[in-house]
């Protein structure tokens, strides 16, 4: 009874959440008052916990799978997510080894060859194959997949070097690797070389925003003549701030060993180190996360989900289309996929304006980035529940904003003209 209470909440929840106030309307420290200072002594009715979900969690909560929500990449779920992060949290095993949960081990093996195959991966990128030289691994973040992906490659490198000078020490080798990433890397990138103690160059975009082959091999060039080892470079498809691509196609030929993170959170690499997963990750213990990707392949298959991709794409054409109607505002970056970056035109300080006059409303909430020192509003189409009317709803509402900017500007040069000063 009381598992089905909690699904019933939750199904509503995710059916009426655009009813919601995308952001919280709380300062620092709001819960503290409403929580008691000491744990209970003795347990409490699953009705008293129950009713403080909305009293004392969702006045606090950011709603991420509201139509609303457009200020970061897509965090979604779905009801075959929910059940399988349900049934994970049931069986509750850890699948360190093959041994400590067989099914765990397998089936990750296999929906991550799923996964692979979907994305056109090559061959060896899979478990089961001839040719395989690695496979994929369910990582808990970006950053730990990151940070694996580079471990791998420094490994791979300081035992091809071990192999032809073996009486120089392993740190010396370290400080001679030099890894590569665009300058619109994510942040994980950067995390990542500090806690390797790798030297990372972070190389210069197109006008695109685009990492291209020629800006990497001079990169290369110049620091072989510098006795440096290159070893590693990570390519970003989707950046942070306007999702741009960098160029694969033309970076790829410049490395032998190749690793590939992508959402949701699989890391993909072709280092090989035996099916041993604790050896593919930072934990120790690893949670049955294959089930839930198997519960949502499964029950939408691959058609639907390129669907969803699409309908994301439209809903950003259409608001794109929206924001080159109006000659307040510009569009600073190609759009890609689900995500529009936009401003006002004019100095920083109105878009600026303008974001603040946004988050504060609650009604949509959306984050900055700046590009070629432009102040710039991300928005990005997040909720599979969003439709052409939340689009337009929200586009009125950054609009009736603006103009509030735009005239408080605009009141100075008014008066002026009033008074003939």
């Amino acid at each position: 009874m009381k598992g089905k209470e909690l699904v019933d909440y939750i199904a509503k929840y995710l059916s009426t959440v655009r009813e919601r106030r995308v952001s919280p309307d709380v300062k620092p420290g709001y819960m503290r008052d409403l929580l008691p200072d000491r744990a209970p002594q003795e347990g409490e009715s699953w009705s008293s916990i129950f009713e403080d979900i909305e009293r004392i969690i969702m006045p606090g909560v950011v709603h991420w799978q509201s139509p609303h929500m457009h200020a970061y990449f897509p965090a979604l779920t779905s009801w075959p997510s929910l059940l399988g992060d349900m049934l994970a949290d049931a069986i509750n095993c850890l699948g360190f080894t093959w041994a400590s949960s067989p099914a765990c081990t397998e089936l990750e093996m296999n929906v991550l060859d799923w996964l692979a195959a979907m994305l056109g991966l090559p061959d060896h990128f899979l478990h089961h194959h001839p040719e395989s030289q690695g496979g994929g691994v369910l990582q808990s973040t970006t950053s730990e997949a990151t940070l694996v992906a580079l471990l791998a490659a420094r490994k791979a490198k300081i035992m091809e070097l071990t192999s032809t000078v073996p009486k120089l020490d392993h740190c010396v080798l370290n400080s001679r690797l030099i890894a590569y990433a665009s300058d619109q890397a994510h942040s994980s990138v950067e995390k990542a070389g500090l806690i390797t103690f790798v030297k990372i160059r972070f190389l210069e975009t197109d006008e695109d925003w685009s990492l291209r082959g020629e800006t990497l091999k001079q990169a290369l060039e110049e620091d072989r003549r510098l006795g440096l080892v290159p070893f590693f470079v990570c390519a970003t498809l989707g950046t942070t701030a306007v999702c741009a691509f960098d160029c694969l196609c033309e970076l790829g030929p410049f490395f032998s060993v190749v690793t590939c993170s992508f959402h949701p959170s699989a890391h993909l690499t072709i280092n090989p180190f035996g099916i041993v997963f604790p050896h593919w990750q930072i934990p120790l213990s690893r949670r049955f996360r294959s089930v839930k990707l198997w519960f949502v392949i499964r029950s939408f298959g691959v058609k639907k989900l390129q669907e969803h991709i699409r309908h994301g794409t439209k809903m950003a054409k259409y608001f794109e289309t929206l924001v080159r109607s109006d000659s307040n505002f510009e569009v600073p970056a190609k759009r890609h996929l689900g995500l529009v970056t936009f401003r006002l035109k004019g100095p920083n300080r109105l878009t600026e304006e303008l974001l603040t006059e946004l988050n504060q409303s609650g009604t949509i909430y959306l984050v900055p980035a700046t590009i070629s020192k432009k102040f710039i509003i991300r928005f990005a189409v997040t909720s599979p529940f969003t439709i052409r009317d939340d689009i337009l709803h929200d586009w009125n509402i950054i609009q009736q904003n603006a103009i509030k900017v735009l005239l408080k500007h605009s009141k100075p040069a008014n008066l002026e003209q009033e008074t003939g000063e």
